[in-house]
Order: C-alpha cells, then sequence, then structure tokens
C-alpha cells in the first residue's frame, strides 16, 4: 500500500499531467475553430464543381482525357492520409484499421502513398510497398500541399504506373463523430446524380472553347479540389478529435486527483490518530 509520500508524488504527477492535457486542448479547440471554418468555407465551391461535373456527364460524348481513362486489372495506389502526432483519439486507429480492412478484403496487392507520419509508421513496419511520403503543417493542410499530392497523384496515374488512385481520408461531422472513408479520384468518374433524378433527358451543350481545351482546364482543377477538401476534411477530424481526448483526459486527471487526495488525507488522518494514540498509550504508561 502507498505511503503519504507516494500519493502526494502522485497527486503532483497527476496535477502536471491536468495541466499539458488542459493546455493541449485549449490549442486543439482553437485549430480546430480555423479547420472547420476552412471546411465550411471549401464544401459550397467543392459542390459546385460536383454539380459542373455532374451537368456535363449528362451532355455526352465528351472527348476522352487521360484523367479519365479506365483501365481494367493493373496496379492500385491508395493516398492515406493521417496525422503527424499521436493523441488524437481514436482518429489514427481508425484511419489505419480502415485501411488495413480494404488491404485484406482486396487480396494485398496495393500500394500505399502517406500523408502524414502515422499511417506511415504502421505500414512499414508492417512491409506494405510504399510509394512516397508527405508531410504536411500541424496547423492544416495548404493548397500547396494539396496541389504537391494532386501532382505526384497524377504523375503515377498518367504515366500508368497505377490504373486506379485511391484516397483513405476522415470526414468531419462533429468534435465527437468523424467517419473514415475511401474515394475512388483516378480515373475521373462523373458524380452520380440523386435519387430521383434518374431519368433526365441528356443535355446538349455547345462548348466555347472547344471540349477539349475544357476537360485539359476543368478535370486537373476538380482531381485538386477532391484531394484538397480531402485534406481539409483530415486535419478538422484530427483537431476535432484531439480537442474531445484531451478534454477527457483532463477531466480523468481531475477525478484521479480528487480520489487521491481524498486518499492523502485518509493516510494523514489514520496517521494522525496512530501517533495520538502511541501519545496516550505513553502517558498511560508513566502514570502507571
Amino acid at each position: 500500500m502507498a505511503n503519504l509520500k507516494q500519493i502526494r508524488q502522485r497527486i503532483r504527477t497527476s496535477k502536471n499531467i491536468r495541466q499539458i492535457t488542459r493546455a493541449m486542448k485549449l490549442v486543439a479547440a482553437a485549430r480546430l475553430k480555423k479547420a472547420q471554418d476552412r471546411v465550411t468555407e471549401a464544401r459550397p465551391y467543392s459542390e459546385k464543381m460536383r454539380e459542373l461535373m455532374l451537368s456535363l456527364s449528362e451532355a455526352g460524348g465528351l472527348p476522352s482525357h487521360p484523367l479519365l481513362e479506365k483501365r481494367s486489372g493493373g496496379k492500385t495506389c491508395m493516398i492515406l492520409i493521417t496525422a503527424d502526432r499521436g493523441l488524437a483519439g481514436s482518429y489514427n486507429t481508425n484511419l489505419i484499421r480502415k485501411s488495413s480492412d480494404f488491404l485484406k478484403e482486396m487480396g494485398g496487392g496495393i500500394d500505399l502513398y502517406y500523408v502524414g507520419k502515422k499511417g506511415f509508421q504502421f505500414f512499414t513496419r508492417r512491409g506494405v510497398n510504399s510509394v512516397g511520403h508527405y508531410t504536411v503543417p500541424s496547423t492544416g493542410a495548404r493548397v500547396e500541399d494539396a496541389q504537391e499530392v494532386t501532382k505526384t497523384a497524377s504523375e503515377l496515374f498518367v504515366s500508368g504506373e497505377y490504373d486506379k488512385i485511391l484516397v483513405c481520408y476522415s470526414k468531419f461531422y462533429s468534435p465527437i463523430r468523424q467517419v473514415p472513408q475511401i474515394v475512388q479520384v483516378l480515373p475521373i468518374e462523373p458524380p452520380a446524380a440523386e435519387e430521383g433524378s434518374a431519368g433526365k433527358i441528356s443535355k446538349d451543350y455547345q462548348f466555347e472553347p472547344d471540349s477539349e481545351t475544357l476537360l485539359a482546364t476543368l478535370l486537373p482543377k476538380y482531381l485538386l479540389n477532391i484531394i484538397f477538401q480531402a485534406m481539409l476534411e483530415s486535419t478538422a477530424s484530427e483537431h476535432g478529435s484531439r480537442m474531445t481526448a484531451m478534454s477527457s483526459a483532463t477531466d480523468n486527471a481531475g477525478k484521479m486527483i480528487d480520489d487521491l487526495t481524498l486518499k492523502a488525507n485518509r493516510e494523514r488522518q489514520s496517521k494522525i490518530t496512530t501517533e495520538i494514540l502511541e501519545v496516550v498509550g505513553g502517558a498511560e504508561a508513566l502514570n502507571n
């Protein structure tokens, strides 16, 4: 059983931990607000891009483009977006589990391109083939980061080295809910129409400039938008998960401090009582 000195040492340690977790919670909360605003601001643009691609796909007869080329069989590369640091609750674990389950389901044969260190550290230790690794600043993904990842994905696909490019990221819903998902980014497939919109008559478009020039400009931007949106969602999910985890850790540290303080008080009272009994016993022995 721990003595009073050991209990007080544990109380001091718990207070230090609570101070650290509280600071991390505040930092994560500040970053989450910025990341959440960026996600909210980017979603309307992403939705408009999706509507534009849907409208163009309804026109039919679009010219071929390297980013639209569908190939049978071949190799697949998956971009795995994780965090560089831990202490983010189940954020990294859920993404790694989602990726691992997908690799098992597909029977292997999928190479990984890593955005963030946690996924890279996990899978490289298990012999999964690595295509490359990119690190995002702790403050969140920038347009420059998305452009770099998009450039790599395009080169891997257009060169014919890989016939399909996927991205695994965590979609942000709230600080306590982030859902890992895997989506295909290459070859680009027109978005599916919403339910109830089936049976629409194909639209007849006149392109100005010509459709080849339009696609050459639009498709790379659409691909960049998909990857950038995934990185923004992942950044918000990371900060939300970290804020929730640090809030829980701070509360748990507070409860531990209360329990240890009560235990220390009982131990101190027991020690005082024992000393009083010894003094009283000694006095009685002298009187006798």
